[in-house]
């Protein structure tokens, strides 16, 4: 009795597996008909006949992250880099997909790595790391243009690692530091010369503005001088003008005189006081002056002469 309901739970489980088939929304089932491709089975309820059908191919129609591993590749300049990264794909036809060729996953990482290393080839090791982005799109192009046949769409590629060597590690981060020390040295002789050309260039504008001031200064007293000498001058010439004026007035010359004695008298005063020379009236200077002229005339007189006149004196 338990066999029987045994055999018949597993023939209506049969049929149910193989007659009613149920479609997610995120997958698309390839239907084949007596070995041949008969129908694609969207998302929902479907019926298949026992035995005639079945389904062949069950395609994921949802982008999908595909890894790709990594890789040595050599560079232009001739250097081996370790690169590894990560392609997106999507299914856009699931008959192309199941019938245009047989593991389209192995055969998107296969040609994203041959790809990855011609791109690669290309450039120099520098520019592996500044032309990410152009990889990027590059390789995306020529992975798309060789997947159209499989019927899947090659959204992105995304290179994750660029690693070199390890000892060319090393001999960048000496390369790296040596660089480094170029700079701050670059750095710090620009900085002194702009320092001296700063200081230079302060000293020249004080210099500047010293000669300047100095300039301004001895414009300024030449000015005050010249407006000096012309206040001196213009007060001289109403002093003298009306001095004139004065003299030609009556009793003028008489002043004028009167003037000039008073200004002889204080004058002769300061010059006896201040001086050790004796000066005498002029009167008495006069008769000095005659004695001496006798005296040097009786010294030039010959001897007879004067014993004569001696002489003629006694008589």
């Amino acid at each position: 009795m338990w066999t029987y309901l045994l055999i018949l739970l597993a023939l209506g489980i049969f049929i149910v597996t193989k007659v009613f088939k149920i479609v997610e929304m995120r997958e698309e089932v390839i239907k084949e008909r007596l070995g041949k491709y008969n129908k694609t089975l969207k998302p929902g309820f479907h019926f298949l006949i026992p035995f005639v059908d079945r389904a062949a191919y069950r395609q994921e129609m949802r982008e999908q992250v595909i890894d790709v591993p990594s890789q040595t590749c050599i560079t232009k300049d001739n250097i081996e880099v370790e690169v590894d990264g990560l392609v997106y794909v999507k299914v856009m036809d699931s008959y192309k997909a199941s019938y245009g060729i047989g593991n389209y996953k192995m055969a998107s990482i296969n040609l994203a790595q041959t790809t990855m290393r011609s791109e690669i080839g290309k450039i120099t090791l520098d520019d592996t790391f500044s032309e990410r982005e152009q990889m990027n799109e590059n390789i995306v192009r020529e992975i798309d243009k060789a997947s159209d046949p499989w019927g899947i769409k090659v959204m992105r590629y995304e290179i994750r690692n660029i690693r070199p060597s390890d000892t060319l590690i090393n001999t960048l981060e000496k390369q790296m530091e040596a660089e480094r020390e170029k700079r701050a040295e670059i750095t710090e002789s620009t900085g002194t010369r702009d320092y001296k050309i700063n200081e230079s260039e302060g000293e020249r504008q004080a210099a500047i503005l010293i000669s300047e001031a100095n300039r301004q200064k001895r414009i300024n007293e030449a000015k005050g001088r010249a407006k000096e000498i012309e206040l001196v001058a213009t007060a001289t010439a109403k002093g003298i003008k009306r001095v004139s004026e004065a003299i030609a007035k009556p009793g003028g010359d008489l002043a004028v005189k009167t003037k000039l004695i008073e200004q002889f008298i204080n004058q002769l005063g300061n010059v006896i006081e201040k001086s050790n020379v004796s000066v005498l009236p002029t009167e008495t200077a006069n008769l000095k002056t005659f004695f001496e002229g006798v005296s040097k005339v009786s010294d030039h007189t010959p001897q007879n002469v004067r014993t004569s006149n001696a002489t003629g004196g006694n008589q």
